[in-house]
Formats: structure tokens, C-alpha cells, sequence
């Protein structure tokens, strides 16, 4: 899915046409990248899902898809209150421990991340984390720290495959982990 013409459709039209535009296309990304994350997990047993023998960091697709999906619940969490914490993360073990319940939490993330078609994108709201020396705290719209939340489960994603990769197991597409922008060797 790649959107090439929206330049060309942005410079040709304005105001509420272009924001429901780069609003319709934001969010189709993230509900098509995240479905390839239930596709994935919809291949996998338990057993699978829960592996942590993959050297050198021993994480379990289980933990990463759990992780990726804090990130975006952060983000929910905060909407109402103009405030997103992305050190307020869950953990849910149960989610990480149980692919079942994970594609439920892709679901409900889905389901979330739809009803932001009417909000705007261009609100600003105060994101903070931990950058390894303490918490930050700054402004970003809510389209930016939705990029963010996007990119980050795009390079858990680019683990994943190093994972289910070293397991033996078959990625859901050759696409998956990859930005858009990461140039590929032709081979």
C-alpha cells in the first residue's frame, strides 16, 4: 500500500479535504501494519509465541507484541487528559504469555485507534518519557506521537523477524519490518 499521489492531491486541494486525507491514510498505515501482527500471531502455537531462546537479548515475540501495543495503549490512555506517559505502560504478563489474548489487545487497539477518525490530529498534547537520564516531558500533536508509536512497533516488528526468523518460523509477508524507506538490496 504505498500512497505516491497524495503530494499531488494535497497540492491541489486544501483545508478540511487535505487534513481528512493525511488523517484517512495515517491511520490506514497503522491498522495495515498492525494487522500484520494479528497475521503473524494467528500462525503461531503457545509454544512459539512464548520462546525466549533466540540469542542475545532471550525475548519472546509474546514480550515485543505486548510492548508495541503498551506504547499505543499509553497513547489512548493519555487522550482525554491532553497527557500520554510512555513510562505508564501496562506490562500485562497475561498478553505476553498468551497469543489469544494479544490478538484481543490488537483488536481493541484497532478498534481505538479507528475512533480517532474524528479527532484532531493537529491538537497538541504534552508526550512524556524516559530517555535513560530521567523522565521528559514535551509538546507534540497527536498525529506525531501517533507516527512515533507507529515507528517504534515497525522496529519491534524488524526484532520480530530476527526472531521468527532464528525459530524456523515464516514471516507473514516480505515486507514485514521493513520502513517504507529502508532501501533493499536487489538480489
Amino acid at each position: 500500500m504505498r500512497f505516491t499521489h497524495i503530494e499531488t492531491v494535497i497540492n491541489e486541494t486544501g483545508g478540511i479535504v487535505q487534513i481528512h486525507l493525511l488523517k484517512q491514510i495515517m491511520i490506514d498505515a497503522i491498522e495495515h501494519n498492525l494487522k500484520t501482527g494479528i497475521t503473524l500471531l494467528a500462525s503461531l502455537s503457545q509454544e512459539q509465541y512464548c520462546d525466549t531462546s533466540v540469542k542475545p537479548y532471550h525475548s519472546s515475540i509474546g514480550s515485543h507484541m505486548r510492548h508495541i501495543l503498551d506504547i499505543f495503549d499509553c497513547v489512548f490512555c493519555g487522550l482525554e487528559s491532553g497527557y500520554v506517559d510512555l513510562t505508564a505502560r501496562k506490562r500485562n504478563q497475561s498478553v505476553e504469555n498468551n497469543p489469544v489474548l494479544c490478538i484481543r489487545y490488537f483488536e481493541d487497539t484497532l478498534e481505538k485507534l479507528h475512533a480517532l477518525k474524528g479527532e484532531n490530529l493537529d491538537r497538541i498534547i504534552d508526550v512524556s518519557d524516559d530517555l535513560g537520564l530521567g523522565i521528559v516531558t514535551t509538546k507534540y500533536t497527536l498525529a506525531a506521537v501517533l507516527i512515533q508509536a507507529h515507528s517504534h512497533a515497525m522496529h519491534h516488528f524488524a526484532s520480530l523477524g530476527y526472531i521468527v526468523t532464528n525459530l524456523g518460523l515464516e514471516l507473514p509477508n516480505d515486507s514485514f519490518g521493513f520502513n517504507p524507506t529502508t532501501p533493499r538490496k536487489i538480489a
